[in-house]
Parts: C-alpha cells; sequence; structure tokens
C-alpha cells in the first residue's frame, strides 16, 4: 500500500523481454525506501504500479513486468531515458498523508489540455468512460502515482490543480496534452460503486431516513 506522495523520480535504464513480459531497470541514484534499505521482493510503486523488485544492483532496480500490466498501463509505453515516480510500500509508522493507494491501475487517461499561468498549473484529464462514476468532486484520484484532489469535474474529464511542491518533486511538470497517464480511483469510491452496481435492488431500498438512521447524515 501506499500514499501516493512520490519520494523520487527514477530514470528508465533498461528495458529487456523476459517470458511474460519485460524487464525494466530503473536509475534511482542515491533515493532509499522507507524502511532505509532495498530487499528481494520488495513492492514499489512506480509512476502508479505497484511492482515488485527482483534484484538490486547498486542504484539500480529491476522489475518484471507481465504483459497484462504492460497493456493496462503506461509502462508498456516507457522508453529508455523516460522518467518515472518512485514510492515505496508503507511501514508501520509512515504518516498517513495523499490518499490510500494500492498501485493498481484502474485504466489510463489521456491528457487534453495543460494550463500554465504565473497564478496556477492544472492538468485536465480525460479518463475511460467507465471510471467516471468512480470520480468525485473534490474527490481524490492517482495520476501516475501522485496523490491529487480534483479541483473540477465535467461529464467526461476532470482537472487537478498542482502546487509547485508537486511540480518540483514528480513527472507530472513535463505533462503534455495528448500524453497518457496512470489513473487510480479512490478504493472507498470505487468500492461503494461497486456493492451498489452488485446489488442493484437492495441500493433501490436506500432513502434518505434510512441513510440519516444510520449516521451518514
Amino acid at each position: 500500500m501506499f500514499t501516493g506522495l512520490v519520494e523520487t523520480i527514477g530514470r528508465i535504464e533498461m528495458i529487456s523481454s523476459v517470458p511474460g513480459g519485460k524487464r525494466l531497470i530503473v536509475n534511482v541514484g542515491d533515493w532509499k525506501p522507507r524502511n532505509g534499505q532495498f530487499e528481494h521482493g520488495d513492492s514499489i510503486c512506480v509512476s502508479g504500479v505497484c511492482l515488485t523488485m527482483t534484484q538490486q544492483n547498486g542504484n539500480q532496480l529491476s522489475f518484471d513486468v507481465i504483459t497484462e500490466t504492460l497493456s493496462k498501463s503506461r509502462l508498456g509505453m516507457l522508453s529508455v531515458g523516460d522518467a518515472v515516480n518512485l514510492e515505496s510500500s508503507l511501514t508501520a509508522n509512515t504518516a498517513m498523508g495523499g490518499h490510500i493507494v494500492q498501485g493498481h491501475v484502474d485504466g489510463m487517461g489521456r491528457i487534453v489540455k495543460v494550463t500554465s499561468t504565473p497564478q496556477e498549473f492544472r492538468i485536465t484529464v480525460q479518463p475511460p468512460a467507465d471510471l467516471l462514476d468512480a470520480i468525485v468532486p473534490k474527490g481524490s484520484v492517482c495520476i501516475d502515482g501522485v496523490s491529487l484532489t480534483l479541483a473540477s469535474l465535467t461529464s467526461d474529464t476532470f482537472d487537478v490543480a498542482l502546487i509547485p511542491t508537486t511540480l518540483s518533486l514528480t513527472t507530472l511538470k513535463d505533462a503534455q496534452a495528448g500524453q497518457m497517464v496512470n489513473l487510480e480511483t479512490d478504493i472507498v469510491a470505487k468500492t461503494i460503486l461497486h456493492w451498489l452496481t452488485r446489488n442493484k435492488s437492495t441500493a433501490d431500498g436506500i432513502t434518505m431516513d434510512k441513510l440519516r438512521d444510520a449516521g451518514f447524515m
């Protein structure tokens, strides 16, 4: 589990084919994970995707990525030299900033507009249509591993406004219109949505009175 608070930016040094997918080798510089050292089998969030570290060679970390992950995330589009956001998994004493991020990409969105002014830096994203119901006004969304709060929402797009710290510490500072990004919707929102969808007859019986009696209002 992660928070969506990126710890460092790494760069892809090598991509090679392996049975069932590809091997990514990422240069992480002098970065150390939350527990202070890398261990075989560590879970690391790479631009929003939870990957298992298979090997460490100095400042290079290796990850094997299966075909399913390559096809459902932006990892399949990466090239040598590309930058990736990195976050190590939570420990028992980690401050819970950001929001709960699993590293399980729900789909890829397309950046349709980047607005950069002296007052703000805003990104407009068009997500897959089937994710829209789990994206709520002022809710949380994870974009390429970065925990962000929705600034606005339309029928088919949403905006996020980035603070200078986020721009300096993540790859989103280089966002461009037309670029694809990994999206993970909020686990609470999509869990509720899934339950309601799977239990339509029960959901139809939910009333304002029932919500009030249950303490939601």
